[in-house]
């Protein structure tokens, strides 16, 4: 029997569940929203929460921690993009819409996406303009031109 046992098992043993978990979370970082089973989002929404609350915090500690639960580029995406965004947010920083069933093994689809869309505010940096040099082109002379002439000139050659 099972009781008093916290969690979904997902029918993984605790290192797979990590790296499904892990997966997911670095996948909804990059992405910005993961299409996915029902349970595994409800699963991963808690770890979430918890990951962008440690984001707000701007330590380097928090930075550790995080590094535990994300790859190294949605760590950076999550600290510059995501984090900022949620300042003022206590919680509750994705949401679950709910797509319907999937064809296969009729299990729960939904899309987990955040609640507010992480807006970039980067400085546009400009390349510098190469100079095009202007091509002479050349005159456009039709077939039907180019045979009239060639014609013409076996013309006068002959009435020489």
């Amino acid at each position: 029997m099972r009781k008093n046992v916290f969690g979904r098992q997902f029918k993984r043993d605790k290192n797979e569940r990590k790296a499904l978990f892990k997966g997911l979370m670095t996948s909804l970082v990059n992405e910005g929203r993961i299409r996915t089973t029902e349970q595994k989002a409800k699963a991963i929404r808690a770890e979430v929460d918890k990951l962008v609350t440690k984001a707000k915090k701007e330590e380097s500690h928090a930075r550790r921690l995080l590094s535990a639960d994300l790859s190294p580029d949605a760590l950076e995406k999550m600290i510059t993009d995501i984090a900022p965004s949620f300042k003022d947010r206590q919680g509750g920083y994705t949401r679950i819409v709910r797509l319907g069933n999937r064809f296969s093994d009729n299990a729960s689809m939904v899309i987990m996406e955040w609640m507010e869309r992480a807006e970039v505010v980067r400085e546009k940096v400009s390349k510098p303009v190469k100079k095009v040099k202007a091509v002479k082109a050349k005159p456009v002379v039709k077939k039907k031109v180019k045979k009239q002439i060639k014609t013409s000139k076996k013309v006068e050659k002959k009435s020489k």
